[in-house]
């Protein structure tokens, strides 16, 4: 069994601006999910980058 090792990440804060449409979506998935918003954005920044098409 692998052996868990805490680690600090490395995480910067940030101001960005967002529609009140957009953040009453993101705030209703991530209460659904059980996450916290913060964690929600960073976990669909982190998909979408890994997903997007290399041009």
């Amino acid at each position: 069994m692998e052996k868990f090792i805490p680690k600090k990440f490395e995480k910067e804060v940030i101001s960005m601006r967002i529609s009140s449409e957009t953040l009453a979506e993101i705030d209703r998935k991530a209460l659904e999910t059980g996450i916290s918003r913060n964690e929600f954005i960073n976990q669909c920044i982190t998909f979408a980058l890994a997903n997007m098409e290399e041009q």
